[in-house]
């Protein structure tokens, strides 16, 4: 049994369908004060902190507890997830035709100490998307897509913004999930 420190349907979902029993506890904390104070630090490197922090930020003595986050690169600009539907549109007006690059990270924590890390990145080929497919996108999708950074749920109609897909489908996803199987086999949670 481990705790998964998110409250990420993509990412409990992922744990379930491999067989891991887990307990969900989302992580309260504060992640645009941590980016703001990691101006400087790379995509991956700003994934891994959020990642870590969410797993020390929930209580489990002797349980492992896993913290995942993701974020995504286009031209340099990092981008949250949307506020409004107005900031939706405004983000994939801007991905338009362009290769996202999304780094999604791990980080396991164990009595308050990251005992395991790992990031991976993904890089999605946006097509070039019409105002039209912006519209009828967001009719179909908005609000549950407000929740994933990169404004797309690639198990849903998030997969019509993409022409083609470097890298794990797990890290797509938000979690590099073989790697987290691996750790968890290493540390005896999981049968080897």
């Amino acid at each position: 049994m481990i705790v998964l420190a998110s409250k990420s349907a993509s990412r409990a979902a992922m744990l379930a369908a491999a067989g891991v029993r887990f307990d969900a506890r989302p992580a309260a904390i504060d992640e645009r004060a941590l980016e703001a104070g990691m101006k400087a630090a790379g995509p991956d490197q700003v994934a891994l902190a959020l990642a870590e922090a969410k797993a020390l930020a929930v209580d489990a003595p002797d349980i492992p507890i896993l913290g995942s986050d993701s974020l995504v690169v286009v031209d340099g600009q990092r981008f949250d997830k949307p506020a409004t539907r107005d900031d939706a549109a405004e983000h994939l007006r801007f991905f338009s035709g362009r290769p996202m690059h999304l780094h999604s990270a791990a980080a396991i924590a164990r009595d308050g100490e990251i005992v395991w890390r790992h990031a991976a990145m993904a890089t999605l080929h946006v097509r070039t998307l019409s105002p039209q497919f912006i519209e009828s996108y967001l009719a179909a999708e908005w609000p549950e897509v407000g929740h994933c950074v990169g404004v797309f749920r690639i198990e849903a109609m998030g997969v019509q913004l993409f022409e083609r897909i470097e890298g794990d489908h797990f890290t797509v996803l938000g979690m590099p999930l073989l790697a987290v199987l691996a750790a968890l086999r290493d540390m005896g949670e999981l049968p080897e």
